[in-house]
């Protein structure tokens, strides 16, 4: 049987012998909530805009319709997570979901291994994923504990190898095309939002469909592990230069969650799609990102502070001086996702043909038609 570090180099892994292992607590926003350093007046103003409309500017974008927008796509996510607040817990972002039923008695035949991961992809689409892949449980991308933001102490990992929880299901959920198009805003940020929340529906879902046929699945969404490389395990996407998931279907415009189960079901692969080769040239999100967070360079193993990997050698955002402009400009940013030329809508054939030619040595015509024909300029608010 093969294992997690067999599939490493087809996925472009290059991770050094200093790789360490990473805490929740130093992910950007656990970070936010102890350190002195990054918590200030602007990020307090952040998280209290998130869920109310108290503030506001006359600023196109950022009206109090646009906020009432975003915190509206946010609402079914934020239930989800708040649903246990009162146990320390915020399920979905640093704890896993526990809204399933009981796993059922009798376990269900699905056929093979292949067959049954058929069913499971089908089913994840139906439910609202844009893709699903599965890979093998790996627990180098698994944190090695968990923050509270409610009660500010660590916690054990809920998801540990003893579980015997083998495979794990991704799924990427599509943000909205039209409305991504007018970041960095307020209104924009409901792009991201209706992507939690579809993300939160979907996962629970999909994890009680599992349960349902007798096998353990746990729903997961930014908490427990690190998506991406998961993600890219999954044969759903490659690594970009932005530091996101770049995925075939559309580009970095998902987001991710993942099901850990104990179903056996046959493993994707990673896929290639020159996603680096074409960062190498392109740099169209470094040279836009508002705070200069992306690297114009090349890939490095190290990390710029204690939110970044240590060991893995890939282009490394700077998280602090990304969230300080989230937290300036009270919303998220997303500029590195509108401008990517792999955001399109590919359901449309001129757009998978580039698509195809980005990943061949035509790679530069396309980045210059991609700048000619002018995408990836933002779209007023008000014309949205």
């Amino acid at each position: 049987m093969n294992t997690p570090k067999d599939t490493d180099q087809d996925a472009n892994f290059d991770i050094l012998e200093n790789f360490e292992r990473f805490h929740q607590k130093n992910e950007m926003f656990r970070r936010s909530q102890w350190d002195k350093s990054i918590r200030n007046e602007k990020t307090e103003r952040f998280y209290s805009s998130h869920g109310s409309v108290n503030e506001w500017r006359r600023a196109e974008g950022f009206r109090q319709q646009d906020y009432a927008l975003r915190n509206a796509a946010w609402h079914i996510s934020d239930v989800f997570t708040d649903v246990h607040n009162d146990k320390g817990r915020r399920e979905g972002f640093t704890d896993i979901f526990t809204l399933q039923a009981d796993v059922a008695a009798e376990k269900a035949d699905l056929g093979t291994h292949a067959e049954a991961a058929a069913e499971i992809k089908r089913v994840a689409k139906l439910f609202g994923a844009g893709d699903a892949g599965i890979t093998a449980y790996d627990e180098r991308w698994q944190y090695t504990g968990r923050f509270s933001d409610i009660e500010s102490v660590e916690k054990a990992p809920e998801i540990t190898p003893d579980l015997g929880l083998l495979s794990v299901v991704i799924i990427t959920i599509p943000m909205d095309y039209e409305l991504m198009k007018t970041v960095p805003s307020a209104l924009g940020s409901a792009s991201t939002g209706i992507g939690y929340s579809n993300d939160a529906r979907s996962l629970i879902a999909l994890t009680q469909y599992i349960r349902g046929l007798g096998y353990e699945a746990h729903g997961s969404l930014n908490d427990t592990a690190m998506s991406i490389p998961y993600a890219i395990k999954a044969g759903l996407g490659e690594l970009g230069r932005n530091g996101l998931l770049i995925t075939k279907n559309h580009g970095p415009r998902v987001r991710i969650g993942r099901v850990y189960t104990n179903m056996p079901l046959a493993y994707d692969k990673p896929i290639d799609l020159g996603v680096k080769a074409f960062c190498e040239i392109c740099k169209r999100c470094a040279k836009s990102c508002p705070s200069k967070s992306i690297p114009m360079g090349e890939p490095r193993d190290k990390p710029l502070s204690i939110s970044n990997l240590t060991g893995v050698r890939k282009w490394t955002v700077d998280v602090e001086s990304c969230f300080a402009f989230w937290a300036a400009q009270n919303t998220d940013c997303a500029v590195c996702i509108r401008v990517c030329p792999y955001n399109k809508d590919f359901s449309h054939w001129w757009h998978r043909s580039a698509r195809w030619l980005a990943g061949t040595p035509l790679r530069r015509l396309i980045h210059w038609g991609d700048e000619l024909f002018g995408y990836g300029r933002r779209k007023k608010p008000k014309s949205w």
